[in-house]
């Protein structure tokens, strides 16, 4: 962080180069290019820093009953003859249901600061349906989270358009020129239209919960960090009170 006082001069310029070169003032944007950030303590990276990420997934280990079994039969390897039993190994790893089921988890806020903003709005508003109804959702997380900026609803919108645009174009159009490249813009631009997946409400309401709840969620842990670190140093100073008291009654207290 770069309001971090114990920060060195170096982690502050890697810092202003991360941010300058992600989303800054002279950032050159050529064709498509995704980065990769990865941290064990989010809630310690600077937040203007954070919010350049454009989606945001929690590496989690293993979950379910499924993802035990799985695990334990990769890492145990093969030089046994242990039957696997009644399991279809690695089913719950495959890209397409994890990612499925991740999104489904988010049709309701994981956090507790975001599901006391999520109940509240339900209770006062009931199921969003338009426009304007996102937009006082949106509003009521950044009373509750300050941290949920403008650039915050960017990336919402643009993960929004990206899962609408995942598609997988057909093999036949390109098996022949005619097919697809050497039709006219508008023409291309109709063919995947057709196969471009809806901007629904239910997928504006699971990446709001998912991004709103990461920033909940960096924000808790940063607040049980500082708390933890207040009461580890009382501890310390009461610790270190009784050991002095006793030194005193020894006679060996010199200070």
């Amino acid at each position: 962080r770069r309001s971090d006082d114990r920060a060195s001069a170096g982690q502050q310029e890697i810092t202003g180069v991360l941010m300058d070169a992600f989303a800054g003032a002279s950032t050159v944007v050529r064709g498509n290019c995704s980065f990769g950030m990865f941290s064990n303590y989010p809630e310690n990276v600077d937040d203007a820093l954070r919010q350049r990420a454009g989606a945001r997934w929690l590496v989690d280990g293993p979950q379910t009953r499924d993802d035990y079994i799985d695990i334990f039969v990769l890492l145990a390897g093969k030089n046994h003859k242990i039957p696997l039993g009644e399991h279809e190994l690695y089913a719950a790893q495959e890209i397409q249901r994890a990612v499925a089921e991740a999104y489904e988890a988010h049709e309701k806020p994981q956090e507790d600061g975001l599901m006391k903003v999520y109940e509240r709005y339900m209770k006062e508003n009931g199921a969003p349906k338009t426009m304007a109804d996102i937009g006082t959702y949106l509003h009521m997380i950044k009373d509750a989270e300050p941290r949920f900026t403008g650039r915050a609803i960017k990336n919402v919108t643009d993960a929004i358009k990206m899962r609408a645009m995942d598609i997988e174009l057909p093999d036949e159009w390109f098996e022949k020129p005619e097919a697809f490249m050497h039709k006219s813009y508008d023409d291309k631009k109709a063919m995947i239209e057709e196969l471009r997946g809806p901007f629904s409400m239910d997928m504006v309401m699971q990446e709001i919960n998912r991004y709103a709840d990461s920033e909940f969620r960096y924000s808790d842990k940063s607040d049980d960090a500082a708390v933890e670190k207040l009461l580890r140093d009382a501890r310390l100073r009461e610790r270190a009170a009784r050991e002095m008291e006793e030194l005193k009654k020894k006679g060996a207290w010199n200070a």
